[in-house]
């Protein structure tokens, strides 16, 4: 069984849980953004919890089914519709041969997550379906007439009242201050928890750039390159955070002052440009 691709979106990902593990062949483990959002389309549709999904950037897509499918949409909330008609968010949603299921733009969040049962039977690559965008691993991005593939389904389970995911206002994520919080002033990391910053529209995969006062140095000279991983925040040249995301790299030349819970990594795939973030220290 395939659907077929009318409309890619700004950018549609096959995604998967991931690529973990990977690290000393200069991986990154890539994956879902939004984990739980991942997580929550298969569980409505009696998939595996990491079967392959379409992670869908500002919305935009438009799939046309070939065969009978089984379809759920979770993550940012905006618009679902099939031929035109109103679907509910995180239920399972039955398409027939030549109906087309439709993403409008997310009105909370950024990143929807579209699930078929069976999941999505692209190839995999060391050991994963989903697109590393910093790597080139993986699918290349939706196109538009591209035909997907699709796993052999069950029925969906039924399951009811899934929440959504997409968040407004400001955004809330833990920290354990750093590897490298002593590079920095202690007016630095007092500003780094203590002040609002921005989502930047400088913000993709592999990191989400943030705005705000300026994180000072204590110390400037050379630090060696050192492992990073999902959530560290890395602070660059013209003293702003860099939280890395999914397709991160694996190493890093600029001093890590802090690393988002991992658990909370997930809410940075939600996060609109121009939305507040705060850190709070844990631990």
């Amino acid at each position: 069984m395939t659907l077929v691709v009318e409309s890619p979106g700004l950018l549609t990902l096959v995604q998967d849980l991931g690529r973990p593990g990977l690290g000393h062949l200069g991986v990154s483990p890539s994956g879902a953004f939004d984990r739980s959002a991942l997580r929550q389309v298969n569980l409505v549709l009696g998939n595996e919890a990491g079967a392959a999904a379409l992670e869908v950037l500002r919305g935009g897509l438009v799939l046309r089914a070939e065969a009978p499918a089984w379809m759920a949409v979770t993550g940012g909330a905006g618009s679902i519709t099939v031929d035109g008609d109103t679907q509910a968010y995180g239920r399972a949603i039955r398409l027939q041969p030549g109906q087309r299921l439709a993403l409008g733009a997310p009105t909370a969040g950024l990143r929807a997550y579209v699930g078929v049962a069976g999941g999505f039977a692209v190839p995999e690559e060391l050991g994963s379906r989903s697109t590393d965008t910093l790597a080139g691993l993986g699918p290349a991005a939706l196109r538009a007439d591209e035909r997907l593939a699709v796993g052999t389904a069950t029925h969906p389970p039924g399951i009811e009242d899934v929440p959504t995911l997409g968040r407004t206002g400001e955004l809330m994520l833990d920290v354990i201050l750093g590897p490298r919080d002593d590079w920095f002033t202690t007016a630095a990391v007092r500003r780094l928890l203590e002040s609002p910053w921005q989502v930047s529209p400088a913000a993709n995969r592999v990191g989400v750039r943030l705005t705000g006062p300026v994180l000072e140095r204590s110390r400037h000279d050379e630090l060696p390159s050192e492992p990073c991983v999902r959530g560290s925040i890395q602070v660059s040249a013209d003293g702003q955070p860099i939280v890395f995301g999914p397709d991160h790299p694996v190493t890093g030349g600029y001093p890590v002052i802090a690393v988002v819970l991992d658990r909370h990594t997930d809410r940075l795939a939600q996060a609109a440009p121009g939305q507040a973030v705060r850190f709070g220290r844990v631990g």
